[in-house]
């Protein structure tokens, strides 16, 4: 008896809804950070990155993961949870007002089988960097994970729309290939092609909860860098804030003013 083979299922399911049913759902449902919010906190979490280690009491002790049966305990590590609340907080939502939401890193290794180390989202430049990230209905989260033409459009609209790119050296070549671009058959219409042109719909337009968001977690960030224990990544900390140059010696509204002056 011979086995069944069945098809690639992502050909499989591309071959009854297309490239550009795909990208429509997308287009539609994509909800994006204002630039706005972006510009006032471009990263949320620069203590954070994927894999680092988690503490308690105030930076000082390990936080442990304890397997009931066995009793091994084992340190716990980040996630994705850091970038999701950024993300949440700088689009003016809450964690219990996004069901079946999920949170989308933009640039990154592209490896739909995470055989890869990620080291886009291990960089605490980019782990909780809100242009960086994108929000989309859970079950098109499939589509951005394993089709690179999807990944690619949602790059281009969100570096037209922050004026910002991943710059990690694994990206280099990502980006040029987005230069190169010339398919926009199933680019949405609604999106940018360029720096200059209007905004894609799903903007969460900033606001008063947005800002005071920000604020609360721009003062936490400085309030850490001077007072947090031994465990905080007080020296990592600041290459992230000096790469968005965002200056902690100075209050929100003007922490980013030697950028807007250069």
């Amino acid at each position: 008896m011979s086995r069944i083979s069945l098809p690639n299922g992502i050909d499989a399911l591309m071959s009854e809804h297309s490239l550009q049913d795909a990208m429509r759902l997308i287009e539609r449902t994509a909800r994006w950070v204002d630039p706005a919010t972006f510009e006032l906190l471009p990263v949320w979490y620069p203590e954070f990155a994927r894999n680092v280690h988690f503490y308690k009491s105030n930076w000082t002790e390990p936080q442990m993961n304890t397997n009931r049966q066995t009793g091994q305990s084992v340190h716990k590590q980040e996630g994705n949870s850091n970038a999701n609340k950024a993300l949440t907080h700088a689009l003016g939502l809450r964690s219990d007002g996004r069901k079946d939401w999920t949170c989308c890193h933009l640039w990154g290794v592209d490896d739909a089988r995470y055989q890869e180390t990620n080291a886009v989202v291990q960089d605490r430049r980019f782990f909780s960097c809100v242009a960086n990230m994108v929000l989309l209905p859970m079950p098109l989260k499939a589509f951005t994970d394993a089709i690179p033409e999807v990944k690619a459009m949602l790059r281009i609209c969100a570096r037209n729309l922050y004026g910002w790119q991943c710059d990690h050296d694994s990206q280099s070549g990502t980006n040029s290939a987005l230069d190169c671009w010339s398919d926009w058959s199933s680019y949405p219409a609604s999106w940018p092609k360029k720096s200059d042109d209007p905004q894609p719909p799903g903007i969460m337009q900033i606001n008063a909860d947005i800002r005071s968001s920000a604020q609360r977690r721009w003062n936490a960030i400085r309030r850490d860098l001077s007072q947090a224990g031994r465990h905080y990544p007080r020296n990592e900390v600041m290459e992230a804030l000096n790469y968005w140059n965002l200056d902690p010696s100075q209050p929100l509204e003007h922490a980013r003013e030697r950028n807007i002056s250069t």
